[in-house]
């Protein structure tokens, strides 16, 4: 789905970012990605949960767990997973090289890759293009590292907010990637958010825990989950306000405009879906757990049935609740109802669609929209963001390495 994007000019203060063309992607494109801290930042971060895990996540793993992160590396085009000790060692090296340009320590350089699975990074590439990243460092290079850690992205995908706390200007950024391998608790995507707030680590932490389960955490494209996904949460203090802890007064606008730019980053990545046409809300309510209302939205948002026949814009919803009723969860068929968008096409239990047929293909034919499920069975709720399923992935996944 290809949406248009502009490039305007994001800073954030204390950071600099490059990106440069090394040779991984045989397109030529940016393929190397650095973001620099001038001052060691307070970080946090979440990761796959791929038993799976490529080198630079076991990597990122345990130094994230010091709390302190000053500079990341990304490369595209390789994903540097299922590559044994030789492909930790070159990611390692890569770090190494990144800390000595800095002159900082190496445990503050967090690593990411992303491309094919199972190909040995190729570590003079990497070298050559570590080092011209660090001649490419720029306050407003913002827009090059984000190119740099794309691959099958049609469009860039980046959100910022700006707010003032303590009489500070206060600005955060983020920057994503990811089109294919996504599922719900990561996928195969990548993210760096970044905010020149001074904020306690446990406030932090906080902030991107609770941004997650409406963001990063409900987005299906294909249900695949990756060996390398990302996300990583930087406050370096550049902007002097008093340190944000859990009890502060501005923790609640801190982490709300955090969760505005995950979720912001977290769409553009569902429409970015590879052959995806189409960007459907899953809501399911009156569940009688949580627990139970996110297994039912997990079900339709990766039904290859539901997810073709968003595609086809039909309103038929007899996939959806055989997708609902085989979940696991627990409620009564006969109360159900659904409705797209405002349009209700079930009613305890019963399909309606003929009596509504043309509201609701109208409904289905937008590029956006709803999907609400109401079990009447408790207070549960869950959501997810789904793509549909198209020709063209198939087309583009079966011919991906070859």
């Amino acid at each position: 789905m290809k949406i248009a994007t502009g490039k305007p000019r994001i800073r954030v203060p204390g950071y600099r970012f490059g990106g440069v063309a090394c040779g991984l992607k045989e397109s030529g494109k940016r393929d190397i990605a650095l973001i620099v801290s001038d001052r060691p930042a307070n970080a946090v971060g979440v990761f796959t949960k791929n038993r799976v895990k490529a080198a630079p996540v076991l990597i990122g793993q345990r130094r994230l767990k010091g709390g302190r992160a000053q500079a990341v590396v990304v490369n595209s085009g390789n994903a540097n997973a299922y590559t044994g000790r030789d492909g930790l060692a070159v990611a390692r090296k890569v770090t190494r090289r990144v800390a000595r340009h800095l002159s900082i320590e190496e445990s503050l350089v967090i690593p990411s890759s992303t491309g094919r699975i199972g190909v040995q990074l190729p570590v003079d590439t990497v070298d050559a293009g570590v080092d011209a990243a660090i001649a490419d460092l720029s306050p407003d290079g913002f827009h090059r590292a984000l190119e740099g850690i794309m691959t099958t992205d049609v469009f860039p995908k980046f959100a910022s907010e700006k707010l003032n706390l303590g009489h500070r200007a206060i600005t955060i950024a983020g920057m994503a990637k990811g089109a294919g391998m996504i599922a719900p608790n990561m996928a195969t995507m990548l993210s760096y958010i970044l905010t020149d707030a001074a904020v306690a680590r446990p406030a932090l932490r906080r902030a991107l825990a609770d941004a997650l389960p409406a963001s990063f955490n409900a987005i299906v494209v294909d249900g695949d989950t990756s060996t390398n996904d990302t996300v990583l949460l930087l406050a370096n203090g550049a902007a002097g306000n008093r340190r944000i802890d859990l009890s502060s007064r501005d923790y609640k606008s801190f982490a709300s405009a955090i969760a505005k730019v995950a979720t912001k980053l977290a769409r553009m990545i569902v429409k970015d879906g590879e052959g995806a046409t189409k960007l459907v809300d899953v809501v399911v309510e009156g569940a009688r757990s949580a627990k139970d209302a996110t297994k039912v939205a997990d079900a339709i948002a990766r039904s290859p049935l539901c997810k073709t026949a968003f595609y086809g814009n039909d309103p038929y919803t007899g996939r959806i609740v055989c997708a609902a009723g085989y979940s696991g969860a627990v409620f009564n068929p006969d109360k159900i109802d659904v409705y797209l968008n405002d349009v209700q096409v079930v009613e305890r239990g019963v399909e309606i669609v003929s009596r509504v047929e043309k509201q609701a293909a109208r409904v289905t034919r937008k590029p956006e929209f709803t999907v609400r499920l109401d079990l009447h069975a408790g207070r549960g709720r869950a959501m997810r963001m789904a793509s549909d399923l198209t020709v063209d992935y198939v087309r583009f996944n079966s011919d991906y390495r070859t």
